[in-house]
């Protein structure tokens, strides 16, 4: 029955399904009633929120209902019925439902303004209080253990309610009616230090520890380079780039530049860090080599409390109120959020630590976005976004992928919805696998749900793929770039043929080897390999991936002149040794686009050795201004994209570093986009889909999908996740699906 229809019925059954619960819906409704002196009830039920409502202005409720709801709420779809007519009176929020669960539990979100006015105001009873948090901010997703998200369902029922607490929360015009994570002084979480304690360290240039929304994090001045290099020292971290915060949005031009849909990102309810172009205002160890730096707003009331400490006119003068604020672990392991743990493992980082009493469940890392071609592209995907689904253009059976080594997440898919989850981290230690098999185990019981399959990479050496195979479910396995194409294509919910350029550092292929920069033809569940780039060396297998000057001496040794390996890289010991490996027939081979990165970097004398994935891509587009094309910089020959001609001009003598990063950039997007466009030509497919590690890089994510445009095909970019392997569980899902209702046809079967 149609909203208008039954609204002319006396009593009406309002199902409202979406992200609306934990958001404080059930409170909108109840003042929404009111408003219209309506009788009934509101109650969180398995597939969202249920209402019954009675009285002459029902229809006005119903219209009204999706124009008004609370900023953390998403509806995705009213459902409006006829029930029988009470003769009710008044309106009440009621018990709620149990059974086979279909709503979900939404992202954590930064403190309320009118929270933050609360924390500030000596008259209130929250006043400089730590854990303040209304129906329309604070954690959900990282306290919450299952649906029904109510109190006994989170970490806050350890928390018994005082009088003043029970009272807002059962006084349906108070904005903490029914918000599950209220507290206060009296009845609440406590920390362990008290803010003079922190903000104290901070400023005699200690590392400090604190217990956030998602999991701990690391501070120190930002502006105090021996701090910051004691920090990238403790932590293990050589070069990789910190984030900052800063306290307000007005400080942030201090130290970068932003345009209005960057600083709308920053004050978004997800609260991201943003990177932006420095102005090179910090310690110059924040992100060496770089030319944008990570910024973020303060997310938590502990944020501000440190801040508003921080501003008094003896701390300003020393700290510069801009703080670094990175994950709380070793390099290369899961962020920490167990108490016991922290205490232990981060003693040999930070000088304080400062815990709370509010567990933690599920870590999330702070998310990482960027604005490319004035659109959002995610970096990171964690705090504040997860577990926002992504709406297939089906529905599919439950399937869970678990996604790759690097940059782990996973998927669990539920009817037409994919839930990704938050960025995981690596796999290669037995913290990151621990971490990663919680995460399935929180989203698969927060959802309800039970997987019939697992999609997993092709690759038998991943922990994933082991994980996988040790579990009797059926399996699917997915290659890697495939995966990387349908992310994307379940996203655009595209159906039909697809073009696919992929280009990333590594992924297992079809047949084995190492592919890194393909061209597909994809449909449905099915791909085709129908390019690649031009093969190149990898003198010592995977060292060659952490050592550029390796890939560079590849290059060298292709043109010829590999007699001019060991003058370039005398520097390295075993550069001799290199030169004759790559005398001798066979060896391993990459069609990896981020090699080409890694090359350019070494050839140009950027840098010849990674301390982290990508460095040297990133220290090579931050050399880029403007992009030079070199014409007749690349061949195409077979469907095989050569860039032989163009490494032969950066060799050259007569180019500097800056002046050779524009110039590979120009021309690998002008080739990439030449490539894409002859293949459109040959298979009558004007439709590409561009993801891959490579595309965080912003100069090709902005070229190539406008060179793309330019030559009348339309691109698909990734949107709601990242290109790299954080996007990568949800091809593996959605390829999987296709695959399991392609099977269920055949047989007769319905899906």
């Amino acid at each position: 029955m149609s909203p208008a229809a039954a609204c002319d019925r006396t009593r009406l059954r309002v199902l409202v399904s979406g992200a609306v619960q934990g958001v404080g819906f059930r409170p909108y409704v109840y003042g929404l009633a009111m408003r219209y002196g309506l009788a009934g009830f509101v109650v969180n039920g398995p597939e969202g929120v249920i209402i019954e409502i009675e009285g002459h202005r029902a229809s006005e409720f119903v219209a009204t209902l999706p124009l008004e709801a609370p900023p953390m709420a998403r509806i995705d779809h009213i459902c409006v019925g006829e029930t029988a007519a009470l003769a009710a009176e008044g309106f009440s929020i009621g018990t709620s439902e149990v059974g086979k669960l279909s709503t979900q539990i939404v992202a954590d979100a930064a403190v309320c303004q009118q929270c933050l006015s609360e924390l500030f105001d000596p008259e209130n009873r929250h006043y400089l209080y730590p854990f303040i948090s209304c129906c329309h901010c604070g954690p959900r997703y990282t306290i919450a253990e299952r649906l029904p998200y109510d109190r006994r369902n989170t970490v806050m029922r350890a928390f018994r309610l005082c009088a003043a607490c029970g009272a807002d929360y059962a006084d349906p015009a108070s904005r903490r009616f029914h918000a599950e994570a209220i507290a206060c002084p009296t009845c609440g979480p406590r920390l362990s230090h008290g803010i003079s304690a922190i903000v104290a360290a901070i400023v005699r240039g200690q590392i400090v520890a604190v217990k956030g929304l998602g999991g701990y994090q690391l501070l120190c001045d930002a502006r105090n380079q021996d701090a910051v290099q004691r920090l990238r020292r403790r932590k293990h971290r050589l070069q990789k780039p910190f984030a900052v915060m800063v306290g307000s949005i007005e400080r942030v031009n201090e130290i970068a530049e932003a345009n209005a849909v960057e600083l709308t990102l920053l004050e978004s309810m997800a609260r991201p860090i943003v990177l932006l172009p420095s102005r090179n205002k910090l310690a110059p160890a924040i992100a060496p080599g770089l030319s944008r730096v990570g910024v973020m707003l303060p997310v938590t009331p502990l944020h501000h409390l440190i801040f508003h400490a921080l501003s008094s006119p003896e701390a300003r003068s020393r700290s510069g109120a801009v703080i670094v604020a990175t994950s709380a672990n070793l390099c290369g392991e899961p962020l920490l959020i167990d108490n016991a743990q922290a205490l232990r493992r981060l003693k040999a980082i930070a000088d304080l630590v400062v815990t709370h009493d509010r567990d933690i469940l599920t870590h999330a890392d702070d998310s990482v976005v960027s604005v490319v071609a004035g659109r959002l592209q995610f970096i990171r995907r964690a705090r504040g976004y997860v577990p926002e689904p992504i709406r297939l253009e089906r529905s599919v059976p439950p399937v869970l992928a678990v996604g790759a080594t690097l940059k782990s997440t996973i998927t669990i898919t539920r009817d037409n919805q994919a839930f990704v989850s938050q960025h995981i981290g690596d796999l290669n230690t037995a913290e990151g696998i621990r971490a990663f098999e919680k995460t399935i185990r929180h989203l698969t019981s927060s959802l309800d749900v039970e997987p019939v399959v697992i999609a997993h990479d092709l690759h038998p050496g991943m922990a994933s793929t082991r994980f996988a195979e040790a579990n009797a479910r059926k399996l699917v396995a997915v290659q890697h770039h495939h995966a990387h194409a349908a992310a994307v294509i379940a996203e655009h919910g595209h159906a039909g043929p697809t073009l696919a350029l992929v280009l990333d550092g590594h992924g297992f292929g079809s047949e084995g080897g190492n592919w890194g920069g393909e061209l597909l033809l994809c449909e449905g569940s099915w791909s085709r390999r129908i390019g690649h780039l031009a093969p190149l060396k990898m003198p010592g297998g995977d060292r060659a991936a952490r050592e550029p000057w390796r890939m560079a001496s590849a290059v060298l040794h292709g043109l010829g002149r590999g007699n001019e390996i060991g003058r370039r890289f005398a520097a390295q010991r075993q550069a001799g040794c290199v030169s004759d490996l790559l005398d001798q027939p066979g060896g391993t081979t990459t069609t990896s686009a981020g090699r080409l990165f890694d090359a350019a970097a070494a050839l140009l004398g950027i840098t010849n050795l990674q301390s982290y994935e990508g460095e040297a891509a990133m220290k090579l587009e931050a050399l880029v201004r403007r992009t030079v094309i070199l014409q007749a910089g690349w061949t195409i020959d077979g469907g095989v994209l050569s860039l032989r001609p163009l490494f032969s001009r950066l060799i050259a003598d007569d180019i500097d570093a800056a002046g050779g990063a524009e110039l590979f950039h120009g021309t690998f997007a002008a080739a990439c986009v030449d490539w894409v466009a002859r293949s459109a030509q040959t298979t009558g497919v004007n439709t590409v889909v561009l993801s891959g590690g490579c595309f965080l890089n912003a100069v090709l994510a902005d070229k190539i999908p406008r060179g793309c445009s330019d030559a009348g095909l339309t691109p698909l970019v990734p949107r709601r996740l990242p290109p790299n392997d954080g996007g990568l569980s949800l091809g593996q899902a959605w390829i999987a699906a296709l695959q399991i209702a392609q099977q269920s046809s055949a047989s007769g079967g319905t899906a």
